[in-house]
């Protein structure tokens, strides 16, 4: 790993604070809790950990609502306990990312407060999307722009004469309303933040909704506003992947032209720290081409790879998503980031529905060029949680009334101790209920099972660090091979073949090799003959 540009084939851990570890009780995590399972996480084989926020917040998203982002939440801590995160996170070797959320403020934050206190037109109101509305007395929004979470992408106030006034863009829920990032403050106020973190040692960031700060014209409507909101779901099941593409073209506030002068901008100041700094854009747009714009050698360093992540358990569909993402990037000299799940998507085991397709997908992001992340409990093989109603807090939820059950199966806190209560998450009730039947996934469990998701991790993330020409950049050699199965070679004699079919598979191959590492126990390779059953996948070593 290149001390200068680490990133570039990284294996990174997700952590969603909230979830991963609690250390006093409250049945919420807490960074403490983060600290206390440092050691754990760099015996995985990782590079590099990505903590959701655990700023200062009301906590109506998750902490994606951020009230404060130079602050800690005392729900998590302190910030001298985020100073000795990121020097714990250093002593073990490893590289630490935070999130930033430039889109949107909590409407808890000063700067809305102090809008709502003023009037139309003032410096206050400059700093968000503040319109008058439509109709008759402006009693109709904008626009017919719709949150991403469901119902209209706008709410009306009340001015401080008691009566209905301007209007408030928030693209997600109302507690979020959006940035005007064509007010200079806005920017100055970010690169504080910025700053803020880098100087702690902070060594990059994780750009939430990084597609999202510029906004077209809001006389705009879009042509489809249901449809918009469903295809820009992750999990979407109303929404099939050929109408979603159609639906997240040329979408008038995401992905537009004034978003690469921000990067630009902050770009400069990545590359003024010593070593350089880095930023992943969280993009969710289409065609794929347009990814590779964001990381053009003067902006960001990487994009999430959606596309991919969003691909049926299908061996074209993959091969093709695989084969354009290292095109399309390669033309701009950047490196592909490979993502299975992540706190706003079901969890990859749920979404394949199976535990050997879930390690061979691993298997196969695991072998490609470019950087991994890896969200908390994937390396457990964890589920999604079903939850009663009555226990959700996303506001996907509520802003949908209940027709989306929102990202709370993701999110359940992770079991640590088979037999402790809250599996040992927590002394306390936690936040959200923890399944019954999750002693076999929790962390003591799997630490002694030689054949358990978690050391079937642990195995292909130490091979991979241990072979740095694995994560490296030189191109993967695909291998005409039956139908289903997905067939390249790497550098230092790895053969990859992963089964994408319902059927086990004879294939004849080259003599010699030897299984490094495959998703299930059936997989044998005999004198040039691999038995490969359904769904399997397996890394040979010539």
């Amino acid at each position: 790993m290149n001390s200068l540009s680490w990133w570039r084939d990284a294996a990174i851990y997700q952590i969603y604070p909230r979830s991963f570890r609690d250390s006093n009780g409250d049945g919420e995590g807490d960074i403490a809790g983060v600290i206390s399972g440092l050691d754990y996480l760099a015996s995985l084989g990782i590079d590099a950990i990505w903590l959701s926020p655990f700023y200062t917040s009301p906590n109506r998203d998750g902490g994606y609502d951020v009230a404060n982002p130079r602050d800690v939440d005392p729900r998590f801590g302190t910030l001298e306990d985020a100073k000795d995160l990121i020097a714990q996170t250093h002593k073990r070797g490893l590289k630490i990312i935070f999130d930033i959320v430039p889109n949107h403020f909590s409407s808890d934050h000063l700067w809305f407060q102090a809008a709502l206190r003023s009037a139309p037109g003032s410096a206050e109101r400059a700093r968000f999307h503040f319109y008058d509305g439509k109709g008759p007395d402006g009693q109709l929004p904008p626009n017919n722009w719709n949150s991403v979470f469901g119902g209209p992408a706008w709410t009306r106030v009340k001015e401080q004469d008691g009566s209905l006034g301007q209007w408030y863009l928030h693209l997600f829920d109302t507690s979020q309303p959006d940035l005007n990032w064509e007010n200079p403050e806005v920017a100055s106020d970010f690169e504080e933040t910025l700053r803020f973190w880098f100087d702690l040692g902070v060594d990059g960031f994780r750009i939430d909704v990084a597609h999202g700060l510029a906004k077209d014209e809001i006389n705009v409507n879009h042509r489809d506003p249901e449809g918009l909101t469903r295809a820009l779901r992750f999990d979407a099941a109303a929404t099939d992947q050929a109408e979603r593409k159609a639906l997240l073209q040329d979408i008038p506030f995401f992905d537009r032209e004034g978003v690469h002068q921000v990067y630009r901008s902050w770009r400069k100041i990545f590359d003024s720290y010593d070593p350089p700094k880095m930023g992943v854009a969280e993009a969710f747009i289409n065609p794929t081409s347009r990814i590779a714009r964001y990381v053009r050698p003067d902006e960001l360093h990487q994009a999430f790879n959606f596309d991919f992540m969003m691909s049926n358990w299908n061996s074209d569909e993959m091969k093709t998503s695989i084969t354009r993402t290292l095109a399309e990037l390669g033309e701009v000299g950047a490196a592909a980031t490979w993502v299975l799940n992540n706190h706003d998507s079901s969890r990859v085991r749920t979404k394949l529905g199976d535990e050997t397709r879930a390690k061979s997908a691993a298997l196969l992001i695991h072998a490609l060029p470019g950087g991994i992340y890896i969200y908390q409990g994937e390396e457990l093989g964890l589920p999604d949680g079903d939850l009663p109603d009555e226990a959700r807090q996303d506001p996907v939820f509520f802003r949908t009334a209940g027709a989306d059950k929102g990202r709370d199966g993701c999110r359940i806190p992770l079991p640590w101790e088979a037999e402790k209560d809250a599996y040992g998450f927590s002394t306390g009730k936690p936040w959200l209920p923890q399944p019954k039947n999750w002693q076999k996934f929790s962390v003591d469990q799997e630490e002694n099972d030689s054949e358990s998701f978690l050391n079937f991790y642990r195995k292909s993330l130490n091979i991979r660090k241990s072979n740095p020409a694995l994560g490296g950049e030189s191109p993967i050699t695909w291998v005409a091979t039956s139908p289903g199965i997905l067939y390249f070679t790497r550098p230092f004699g790895l053969h990859v073949l992963i089964n994408v079919s319902e059927n086990s598979q004879t294939l004849d191959i080259s003599e010699g090799g030897s299984i490094l590492l495959a998703s299930h126990s059936n997989v044998q390779l005999h004198a040039g003959t691999l038995e490969l059953p359904a769904n399997s996948g397996v890394w040979l070593q010539y």
